[in-house]
């Protein structure tokens, strides 16, 4: 209608959930009867706010409106959406999307070597909307005529289970937290998905057991996927080439770790310190950049675009790049673990301790020590009834990588901080072992 939708993160702080909308200059405001206290909130102190909805229930909303829509003829280029990153320093960066944008990545995502999206497809992104447009799904699936299912708030393994059986789900899209709690009710109930062909893994790297997990146990063929806010989001999706077809699965298992190809319309590179251009040989590791027609060129209102380089969007990930164009990422920048001049991947740290089975969840930072400047440290979860030692933790690892990358020292803790869009929040986690010094 030529408006611009602007989907709303309700978990930021109260601080955040103003300036976002302010900074948006967001005139009309829709919420759920569920958040009218933050709507109250939002109202008194964005005083851009004209008029506000409450969304529910949607039918009475929109019972006595016109069924018909005379569409406006707009400038393609014109802003069609607008998202805000999470879990990045300061306050929160808009990235304003266009209207040729969108539908060039909702065409780009349902291509074959991509989700492979069709109207026989029933869709569940277990992605909010302020994820980056529920990763384009609600655009693609509306694109190709599939049916697309919603979940709601109730995001816990039993749940979902219930809404995927119910409404015959063939296709499932979320972050390795949803997918982990999913797959632990699965086990503990003996359940196996019945209809799902499908399960996009993205936001964070998943672990070499959930692969497996999804594809051995419940016949789901997993495809591991990256983008970010600035890439609309879908950048790579990890489909094999021929050549992988018919591979012993331990074969095929460290391809599928990797988090893809480009898809049709990106173009990816990594670079060192000092923007010189690396080999895609599948060990030189870099700074990742990328560009593309739906990649972001600058921020919101953000005169000096420093995350921006001569059409190269500077991701903030570290990765290589093989021979066939698969992207792995090995941490992000601010994340990387730099021990005695030596850079130590914590997402492969993590991969390795998802492996054992007493293990919930695991997150590796780099902690103070007195010796190599930074070492390793593995915070955990244990699963319900399981007590492993810090020893048998490490001993594990240590079967599973080079000597140097096991941590020095294991953290039990009960829960780990989650941020919004179910990333684990690492920064936090700095900030409560900030003292710890490693001998």
């Amino acid at each position: 209608m030529g408006a611009v939708l602007h989907t709303i993160n309700p978990r930021l702080s109260p601080e955040q959930l103003c300036y976002v909308v302010d900074h948006a200059e967001d005139k009309v405001l829709f919420f759920d009867t569920t958040f009218a206290k933050l709507a109250e909130l939002v109202k008194s102190k964005a005083p851009g706010i004209t008029t506000v909805e409450m969304a529910a229930p949607y039918e009475a909303l929109t019972a006595d409106e016109p069924t018909t829509f005379a569409w406006p003829q707009l400038d393609e280029r014109a802003a069609s959406s607008l998202c805000y990153t999470s879990g990045t320093s300061g306050q929160p960066k808009g990235v304003l999307y266009s209207h040729r944008s969108t539908v060039l990545h909702s065409y780009a995502i349902c291509t074959a070597d991509a989700l492979a999206l069709s109207g026989a497809d029933v869709v569940l992104p277990v992605v909010p909307m302020f994820h980056v447009n529920a990763w384009g799904v609600p655009y693609a699936a509306a694109m190709v005529g599939a049916k697309l299912v919603l979940p709601g708030p109730g995001l816990d393994g039993k749940n979902l289970t219930e809404l995927i059986e119910t409404e015959g789900v063939s296709n499932l899209l979320g972050v390795p937290t949803v997918w982990s709690n999913l797959l632990n009710h699965l086990a503990a109930t003996n359940t196996t998905l019945t209809t799902v062909r499908k399960v996009v893994i993205g936001g964070s790297a998943c672990p070499a057991s959930m692969i497996e997990a999804f594809e051995t146990k419940h016949n789901a063929r997993v495809i591991h996927a990256w983008g970010m806010t600035e890439t609309s989001p879908l950048g790579t999706a990890n489909i094999p080439l021929p050549r992988h077809r018919g591979l012993a699965y331990e074969h095929t298992l460290p391809i599928k770790l990797k988090q893809g190809r480009p898809i049709y319309g990106v173009d990816m590179r990594i670079v060192d310190p000092d923007g010189k251009v690396l080999p895609h040989d599948g060990v030189t590791s870099g700074d990742l950049q990328v560009r593309g027609p739906w990649v972001a060129s600058g921020y919101f209102k953000a005169p000096s675009p420093s995350s921006f380089d001569d059409g190269w969007f500077i991701t903030g990930d570290i990765a290589t790049i093989d021979e066939d164009s698969f992207m792995q990422i090995t941490d992000r920048s601010k994340d990387v673990i730099k021990s005695g001049g030596e850079w130590i991947s914590s997402i492969e740290v993590e991969n390795a301790i998802a492996g054992h089975p007493d293990v919930v969840a695991a997150a590796c930072i780099g902690v103070s020590s007195t010796k190599w400047g930074e070492r390793p440290l593995l915070v955990v979860v244990k699963g319900a009834g399981k007590e492993p030692t810090a020893e048998a933790l490490l001993a594990f690892l240590a079967m599973r990588l080079v000597k140097w990358w096991v941590p020095d020292a294991v953290e039990f803790v009960e829960a780990l901080p989650i941020g919004p869009t179910g990333k684990i929040l690492k920064r936090t986690l700095r900030e409560r072992f900030k003292d710890v010094v490693l001998p």
